[in-house]
């Protein structure tokens, strides 16, 4: 056989194993880290389901409002609270492995009308307890700033903040690499008694946090809620485990209307902790 052809062959060569490698890379339901979002499934190509439209919050009717988007998250802020009403994102699996500085910077956002000053947490005997959290923005520089802008923070009892908190962060994360993303929506609760407030921007301190989650690309998709009050919470993060339809009915929003109503009503009506906890990748 002469050069020529011996050359011909094992370009072909190369060529099949260049596509049979890109190929398995876009495997349905996981994330290429170049090419960015999830490819996916075949039963969810089907579908009309549009990710980017899921982290769109419909607010609770009468309460003040700014949204503002930022990289990686969008803020809607409550002027009179001085915290915001929600924080929502898409986190991709891959955006937990960025390899940005944590900024610890925090910021005030002077088009934000009234976003507090750092120093209103100063000796508040309050943690400044981000929404969205820092660790899922590593992926960008500019993310890791813009989660330091104190329209994305809430006074936090530091037991909170460095414990359960901490504990469902760490876990999003993981079930993000797992479920290849997620779309997530975390805030303060108010209760009609919670009369307290620090600094001299005169910020409202929640009695209780929420946090919902939507694995969009999970068989059979699902969804989750939790809800911790302001204070030291101890025992298995399955006991603050509820249905999103708990949470839109503490906090007056409503989430992931996005999805098809029959989908919706499922996912955001059941619970399984356990189903969230496994390391399966599908059910």
């Amino acid at each position: 056989m002469d050069k020529s052809k011996i050359l011909k062959y094992a370009a072909v060569f190369l060529l099949i194993i260049g596509i049979a490698y890109f190929w398995n890379r876009l495997a349905p339901g996981e994330v290429d880290k170049d090419f960015g979002a999830p490819k996916p499934t075949e039963s969810q190509s089907s579908s009309t389901i549009d990710l980017n439209a899921l982290d769109k919050v419909k607010g609770a009717n009468g309460v003040p409002s700014e949204v503002k988007e930022y990289e990686g998250f969008t803020v809607d802020f409550n002027q009179e609270n001085k915290t915001p009403n929600y924080v929502a994102w898409i986190l991709y699996g891959h955006e937990t492995e960025g390899a940005s500085a944590r900024s610890n910077k925090f910021w005030t956002d002077t088009e934000i009308e009234g976003c507090p000053e750092t120093r209103d947490y100063t000796r508040s005997g309050y943690d400044r307890g981000h929404m969205c959290p820092a660790g899922e923005q590593k992926w960008s520089e500019t993310a890791m700033h813009h989660s330091f802008v104190m329209a994305n923070i809430c006074p936090q009892k530091h037991e909170l903040n460095t414990g359960a908190w901490k504990t469902l962060e760490d876990k999003e994360r993981m079930w993000a690499k797992r479920d290849s993303a997620l779309v997530i929506v975390a805030g303060p609760i108010y209760d009609s008694s919670d009369s307290e407030t620090i600094g001299k921007n005169k910020v409202k301190v929640p009695s209780a946090f929420f946090k919902v989650l939507l694995a969009p690309y999970a068989e059979p998709m699902r969804a989750i809620g939790f809800v911790y009050p302001n204070m030291k919470c101890e025992g298995n993060m399955q006991a603050y485990s509820v249905s999103v339809d708990d949470v839109e009915k503490m906090t007056g929003m409503d989430f992931f209307s996005a999805l098809p109503d029959d989908i919706e009503d499922k996912v955001e009506s059941t619970v399984s902790f356990k189903d969230w906890n496994s390391n399966n990748k599908e059910k």
